[in-house]
């Protein structure tokens, strides 16, 4: 028996078009991958797509690939994972799998409370796949608790068991505060554990449990994902052995500063320096930038130039994140509210007045209608051009307030 094993590809994710661009370029290397190395069949453990009816470009490259691991004879075996699941009922997967371009393996049925799973038979190796979807905030809770793992567990044969949920023994402590549920909760005895939604590279064997494995994304989701792993992948599970197959799409730069008791101008240079001395050549390149600024504002340190002139040496794509880059102008605040609403608006008050702006009194109204404004979601029917549109021009309206 030989199969790949992918999990959270989230093709079309990412807001820029070059990032985009690179979750599908990420899912055709790993198809080609599989076709060469003549794997039995795959497993797609989740969150195919990074929303369950995506844009029909994506759509038709990945259905391209598809219907090439048809013609190879090489199965795709799914599940919906939290964002391939809709609670409406409408997901691509449905129409990928009538079209039998894959197999959705959650099949079974629910009789006095109790979930009861079907096994869906790979043809070339007789091996057994079942498991469960992944929803948003564990909601597939309820789905292991009412499981019947008796009936899994004593099933003969060769078995996989597909899952889409973080598990609290192998949650790294970065996640600590991510819904999680126990091992427990996964029936025992199978040959192959493929886990998704949490974005781990991690092959485990515990008590009771053979082979528990996540392959982490096919391309890094976000800033932090790109900074710690750089890269995505896959396994390849070849008789009881496995390997890890990068998928190395870019080449990743990270460049950190502490800007810890600096000027503006003294964090400035300290990249430029760096910078100077590098090329980057089609890479992706990071800017990491944390510490307490010595005087000035994080909008001070001039980072268009900064982007102008590493997009001068060839690169990619830039990013920055400076989230962790505070200012002596900004006071460190403490928050006992419990709601959203009202965090809100204890941070808005506790900074009222710690930088000089032109709302004067109506400081604190503006604030939270530009809050309002910039949560709004688009309309049904909405094109991308309205809703920009309609953003802007709500916006325009509050700063004509102060005219």
């Amino acid at each position: 028996m030989k199969f790949a094993h992918m999990a959270d590809c989230h093709i079309g994710s990412w807001r820029d078009p070059k990032l985009k661009e690179l979750s599908i370029l990420a899912f055709e290397r790993a198809v080609d991958i599989c076709i060469e190395k003549k794997v039995d069949f795959i497993l797609i453990c989740g969150d195919l797509f990074n929303t369950s009816l995506p844009g029909i470009d994506f759509l038709k490259r990945t259905t391209k690939k598809l219907k090439e691991l048809e013609r190879k004879e090489i199965t795709v075996y799914v599940i919906p994972g939290s964002h391939d699941f809709s609670p409406s009922g409408k997901t691509i997967l449905d129409v990928l799998e009538e079209a039998e371009l894959l197999i959705n393996v959650v099949k079974g049925s629910v009789k006095d409370d109790i979930l009861k799973l079907k096994f869906t038979i790979n043809k070339k190796t007789g091996t057994k796949i079942t498991g469960l979807l992944g929803r948003r905030g564990l909601l597939e809770r309820s789905y292991y608790e009412k499981l019947d793992k008796k009936s899994l567990e004593e099933e003969p044969g060769s078995k996989i068991f597909m899952f889409h949920t973080a598990l609290s023994e192998l949650k790294p402590i970065e996640l600590e505060k991510m819904d999680s549920a126990p091992i427990s909760f996964l029936p025992k005895g199978f040959e192959y554990y493929a886990g998704g939604h949490v974005h781990i590279v991690r092959d485990e064997t515990l008590e009771g449990y053979k082979k528990v494995v996540y392959p982490g994304p096919l391309f890094p989701a976000n800033f932090s994902e790109l900074e710690k792993l750089k890269q995505g992948g896959f396994y390849i599970y070849n008789h009881g052995k496995l390997e890890f197959m990068p998928i190395n799409v870019k080449n990743v730069f990270l460049l950190q500063v502490d800007a810890h008791r600096k000027t503006p101008q003294e964090v400035f240079e300290e990249i430029v320096d760096v910078i100077k001395n590098h090329e980057f050549n089609n890479t992706i390149v990071l800017l990491r930038i944390f510490g307490k600024l010595k005087s000035g504002k994080p909008s001070d340190v001039d980072f268009k130039k900064i982007f102008t002139m590493i997009y001068g040496k060839a690169a990619f794509f830039v990013m920055k994140n400076t989230s962790k880059l505070i200012s002596e102008e900004f006071e460190e605040i403490k928050i006992t509210a419990s709601s959203v609403e009202e965090i809100e608006n204890e941070i808005i008050k506790e900074n009222l007045g710690q930088i000089n702006t032109s709302f004067s009194k109506n400081e604190e109204v503006v604030a939270k209608k530009f809050l309002e404004i910039l949560t709004t979601e688009k309309k049904e029917g909405e094109k991308v051009y309205e809703f920009n549109k309609r953003i802007k021009d709500e916006l325009d309206n509050i700063l004509n307030l102060n005219e």
